[in-house]
């Protein structure tokens, strides 16, 4: 069901690698992805982990919850984007792919998943 959504919003970024749906303790519920060779659950079930522990620190201070949250490497750029209190998106891209743009569409897919996941 949400396979034909996650390459929709792949195919509108340039350097996507992969695009996953993800539920809050870290599982992917639904992977779209052009690149067979990385593990997105170990990718996502890690970064979920940074996710929660940086929304901890973020309760803690009082300054909002986390919506988006990235990590630059040498080889990608994973970002994770909330889409409820519940599930994310998490995006691989190449290194030196547009960020912003990446951003942007991790914004506009909540319109494409927030009928089915609330």
């Amino acid at each position: 069901m949400f396979i034909e959504r996650l390459q929709q919003v792949t195919d509108r970024i340039d350097g996507a690698l992969a695009l996953s749906l993800i539920a809050k303790d870290g599982i992917p519920v639904e992977t779209y992805t052009r690149e067979e060779s990385l593990d997105l659950e170990l990718l996502a079930a890690e970064l979920m982990s940074q996710v929660r522990a940086v929304a901890q620190n973020h309760q803690e201070l009082s300054v909002g919850a986390v919506k988006h949250f990235a990590v630059i490497t040498d080889r990608y750029i994973l970002m994770v984007g909330a889409l409820t209190e519940d599930y994310y998106l998490l995006l691989v891209l190449e290194a030196g792919s547009s960020s912003g743009r990446a951003r942007f569409e991790l914004r506009r897919a909540v319109l494409l998943f927030e009928e089915d996941l609330i």
